[in-house]
């Protein structure tokens, strides 16, 4: 069988939600099926690393996709003329882009569609192509996989498609993420945080992840208590910060939030690893991967109420509105204070994590790649 799929966001040290979601399920499919020959189709150079097997055959389809207009041709004519001219029984799509007039059979992942609810938080001519193509991508797809019950009735109820056609695929955590020991936690500390327990927040700093609330109520959590703790903040900056960036100076406690910028894997889990809970308030999420990364590591969530986030940590986190500061605010208080509550949601922890892997991932995706095919 010839697969070919969409690897455009496997980018060296640039992986992100999906490009994670990419290199973990793609890895363990070709891995686990060597008579079928998968076509990773990629818009730039590419890393080796990402040739995972001896039947993953890399191609590069120019122009890389660094604007709209750029991934409108790609997907018109370069992508179209290349899987013309190959005939894959599947094209697979974990992006949830389709090539127009598109033949092939596809599974396209559709992760969330916030830009369809908030698209203010997007560049214009960004918000404008995912909202004018996809609609056109899920109704013209095989089949879609998503990542979350919640984003499939997202996408039903916003497009019109039918239940049957969606299949959930949970994402997964890195097995890297587990529990460091006591010396580990204090040399991240000296490192980063003074010697001072920490809140972490981990993702793009992106509107939607909704960071300026957050270091707002951090602020207030100071001001309220008097405690020494501190908020490290872990992402790239994205587009529209500046208002972030003027609230940050406006804050009377700015000097003890700490944004790293994006972390390599390893010194990632650590850091995580090493703080007092996770403080992950957006108010929009597919799935919500650094809640699952918490918990294997046996730390703490504080979590939004909203969207996917519940069906991802169950009764392991002590949720807040989001766009309540004072939420937040009283959550961090509670958090830093309590020990057996932090204990409590550590042990629920351990038991929701379990639902989750990328072994389970991948074998759900390449379920959803054989009813494809049916």
């Amino acid at each position: 069988m010839k697969i070919a799929v969409n690897t455009r966001l496997l980018i060296d040290k640039k992986l992100d939600g999906i490009g994670w979601f990419s290199y973990n399920t793609l890895k363990i499919i070709a891995e686990q099926n060597p008579n079928d020959i998968f076509y990773f189709i990629f818009d730039r150079k590419y890393s080796e690393k990402f040739i995972f097997s001896k039947n993953v055959v890399p191609v590069v389809l120019y122009p890389p996709t660094r604007h709209p207009f750029l991934w409108e041709y790609w997907l018109k004519i370069t992508l179209k003329k290349y899987l013309d001219k190959l005939k894959p029984d599947l094209f697979l799509s974990p992006d949830g882009f389709l090539p127009f007039n598109n033949t092939t059979k596809s599974l396209i992942v559709i992760h969330d569609i916030n830009f369809a609810h908030n698209p203010q938080d997007l560049p214009y001519f960004t918000r404008r192509f995912y909202n004018k193509y996809f609609p056109y991508f899920a109704q013209n797809s095989t089949r879609i996989a998503t990542v979350s019950e919640y984003s499939k009735r997202d996408i039903v109820n916003t497009y019109k498609i039918f239940p049957n056609k969606i299949d959930v695929v949970y994402n997964g955590a890195n097995n890297i993420y587990k529990p460091v020991d006591e010396i580990t936690k204090k040399q991240i500390k000296d490192k980063y945080s003074k010697f001072q327990d920490y809140f972490i927040f981990v993702g793009s700093i992106h509107p939607r992840k909704n960071v300026k609330r957050l270091i707002v109520a951090f602020d207030d959590f100071k001001k309220n208590t008097g405690s020494l703790m501190k908020l490290i903040i872990v992402g790239d900056y994205f587009f529209k910060n500046s208002d972030l960036f003027k609230k940050y100076q406006s804050l009377l406690h700015k000097e003890d939030i700490i944004f790293t910028g994006r972390l390599e894997t390893d010194e990632l889990h650590k850091v995580m690893a090493s703080a007092t809970a996770l403080t992950f308030v957006p108010y929009f999420e597919g799935f919500g991967i650094p809640i699952l990364e918490a918990m294997n590591c046996d730390v703490p969530v504080i979590s939004s109420n909203v969207t996917s986030m519940p069906e991802v940590a169950e009764n392991a986190a002590l949720y807040v509105n989001p766009r309540i500061i004072k939420e937040i605010a009283d959550a961090m208080e509670q958090i830093e204070k309590d020990e057996i509550l932090r204990k409590d949601l550590i042990e629920k922890g351990r038991i929701q994590r379990q639902k989750f892997s990328w072994e389970q991932t991948a074998q759900k995706l390449w379920n959803s790649i054989l009813k494809t095919l049916e």
